[in-house]
């Protein structure tokens, strides 16, 4: 369980000065970095972590963030990133599902969070609708959001870590065993748009690096920008984990504009960037925007369907290709397009990953779409949820395991649509579910149309998802009012109970659905 503090001590014996993390106008060279680990594992031991713990890293791209999880390493105990733009109902959903023993986040990040007890407040109610999904017919059992409350003595304990503003919050919080030892647990959303956590082992941490490292033909010498989220496993993944293994130089970035990020890449001349088709698109709007001199950068496109309008304006403007890539929390990288010459593919599946597609009665789907299924050794042996054994995605065809869930056989159903050209190139189509891609996060329009219907004004509800080429996906919504009310007042509800991302951006009244 101490991988990732391995791999820093290894990296720091061999690269000593060179720089490990830069952020702004500072930088940290890799001695510097383990010896501010070093700092910060002691005094997360004297706040009682110990090897085992699960704690909560509720912080953006900043070095704080690389730090405390390279201390939670040292100790053995297991990372937990939290977007820190979590809203309020997801968030009690996480803290359900994790059995944290400490969460660091910004002033007040944590509060109300969980109770002096250490429990969670009550959770709210499933805001999904019955038109998007199903829940087993006859009585839900009572979801439980921790171990029964403990005695007075349990009081949680609160510190600033020394010489920050972040806040840890310690908690006598009963252990569960998972059967599995995580190394890091990474949060997405299942197809009900719920919460649900991977839990990454040291094997399939080391597979996903591994197949990293291979795909992008990454060395000690690479400078990777990560501008996506450490908290998301795509950032985790082709950020993170192949500085840290190859000892190589991270630029940080908390600040997703494209002026920022456009003067990062021509000043420091980055190899490596993972990205998103809108941060694309924005940066080949960029005025300053001129040819980039780089022997071979690989600058990555994931998270939403790359348009082929985007992938030529960015050529033209730095004359470097975006390689379309396959990415997800449960699989690590699948597939990339290598070339940069098919953009609105997603390439041919990496070394070390197979990928089969089906119909829905699981006979093979040759050329035609079908469902995607992946092997691998990245594959998580375990993942948790608030709803766990409660909920079914959709209807289980001919038996089929559910939609993020892993066979018998070790195939994981991705729960995405494609099919593959003559070429053996993947193409995405769709989804099985309503899940969609916003910013490269998982949205369930159930769960952003349940939070419409639950405005006292609003009788119905339907989200959608527009997608510009060049804006990207925003969600949008059409309601049924109960009573008059203006937009501003719906999407202030949504605000107050859904992540930034999930919020719809515009609202038009019909009608009838």
């Amino acid at each position: 369980m101490t991988l990732l503090y391995d791999w820093l001590k290894k990296a720091a014996k061999a690269q000593g000065n060179n720089k490990a993390v830069v952020y702004r106008d500072n930088y940290l060279s890799w001695r510097g970095l383990l010896h501010r680990v070093e700092r910060r594992a002691e005094e997360f031991r004297s706040m009682g972590i110990r090897e085992g713990a699960w704690v909560g890293l509720m912080l953006g791209n900043v070095p704080d963030f690389v730090i405390l999880a390279l201390a939670l390493s040292k100790l053995g105990a297991a990372i937990v990133p939290i977007d820190p733009t979590t809203g309020g109902r997801e968030l009690e959903l996480i803290l359900a599902a994790a059995p944290l023993r400490a969460l660091v986040t910004r002033p007040r990040g944590s509060e109300g969070a969980i109770s002096a007890t250490g429990t969670t407040n009550p959770i709210p109610p499933s805001t999904l609708p019955r038109s998007r999904v199903q829940r087993p017919t006859g009585p839900i059992p009572q979801v439980v959001a921790s171990p029964p409350p403990l005695a007075a003595d349990a009081a949680e304990v609160r510190r600033r870590l020394q010489g920050t503003l972040l806040t840890c919050s310690v908690y006598k919080r009963s252990e569960r065993s998972f059967g599995h030892d995580p190394t890091a647990v990474l949060f997405t959303s299942d197809s009900l748009g719920d919460p649900k956590g991977i839990l990454r082992t040291e094997k399939n941490t080391v597979a996903a690096v591994d197949h990293a490292i291979a795909a992008l033909s990454l060395t000690g010498a690479s400078k990777i920008l990560v501008a996506v989220p450490l908290f998301h496993a795509y950032g985790w993944d082709l950020g993170l984990l192949p500085v840290l293994k190859l000892g190589a130089s991270m630029f940080l970035e908390e600040e997703v504009s494209a002026r920022r990020i456009g003067k990062l890449i021509r000043e420091h001349e980055i190899e490596i960037l993972p990205g998103t088709p809108q941060m694309y698109a924005e940066l080949s709007r960029l005025p300053t925007a001129k040819k980039l001199d780089l022997k071979n950068p690989k600058y990555l496109a994931a998270g939403a369907r790359l348009e082929q309008s985007v992938a030529d304006g960015f050529h033209d403007s730095y004359g470097v290709r975006l390689m379309s890539c396959y990415h997800s929390t449960e699989a690590a990288t699948i597939a990339l397009e290598e070339s940069g010459k098919y953009p609105t593919s997603v390439g041919k599946v990496i070394d070390g990953v197979e990928l089969r597609i089906t119909t829905p009665d699981g006979k093979p789907a040759g050329a035609k779409e079908g469902m995607i299924w992946v092997k691998s050794k990245t594959l998580s042996p375990k993942t948790i949820g608030p709803f766990d054994g409660e909920s079914v995605p959709i209807s289980r065809a001919s038996g089929m395991v559910a939609i993020g869930a892993t066979d018998k056989h070790g195939w994981l159903r991705t729960g995405d649509l494609g099919k593959l050209d003559k070429s053996g190139r993947l193409q995405l189509t769709g989804r099985e579910d309503d899940v969609v891609k916003v910013d490269g996060k998982r949205v369930a329009l159930g769960e952003v149309e349940g939070c419409l219907e639950s405005f006292p004004k609003i009788k119905a509800a339907q989200a959608t998802v527009e997608t510009d080429a060049m804006a990207g996906a925003v969600v949008v919504a059409r309601v049924v009012a109960k009573t008059k009310c203006k937009p501003e007042e719906i999407i202030d509800h949504c605000a107050r109970n859904l992540a930034p991302y999930k919020v719809p951006r515009r609202i038009e009244f019909c009608e009838t659905i």
